[in-house]
């Protein structure tokens, strides 16, 4: 899914919450926002590691050719893996769930990242492009240290 979108279902999202659960705090419904949009920064942390180009407009390319790519792939019935994105992992969220059981602020962030994980799940089935994201950190460790 495309930041555009993250943003404005972030928006939308954050929004029902405030209409929902009055009392929430400003800086909370900013966590939440924030959270299901900056999320994303593995996006680009993974094209910077590859290209080694600091550049946000490059990265954007980086992950529009990469689009390309896979929608070609997927049209030959090839599965292949992805970029591995760390903040969209099981064990990332669980982190930020727990710690939020000491500070409420992390637990927001677990809200907005939780709600941008399933806006991309939802996106990617719809793409038949489930198979492309490692959800496990384990799992993509176990991976690449056999590998080498």
């Amino acid at each position: 899914m495309l930041p555009r979108w993250h943003i404005f279902f972030g928006a939308v999202f954050s929004l029902v919450l405030w209409f929902f659960i009055r009392d929430i705090s400003l800086i909370n419904l900013a966590l939440v926002f924030l959270a299901s949009v900056l999320i994303d920064f593995d996006h680009y942390a993974a094209s910077v590691i590859k290209t080694g180009r600091l550049s946000l407009i490059r990265s954007f390319d980086y992950h529009k050719k990469n689009e390309i790519e896979a929608r070609k792939d997927i049209a030959r019935g090839i599965r292949r893996k992805g970029d591995f994105h760390l903040f969209h992992t099981i064990e990332f969220h669980l982190i930020l769930g727990i710690l939020g059981l000491y500070w409420k602020g992390f637990f927001y962030i677990f809200i907005g990242m939780v709600f941008h994980s399933l806006l991309d799940i939802v996106s990617m089935a719809q793409e038949g492009s489930l198979h492309r994201r490692e959800y496990f950190f384990f799992n993509w460790l176990r991976e690449t240290l056999a590998t080498r």
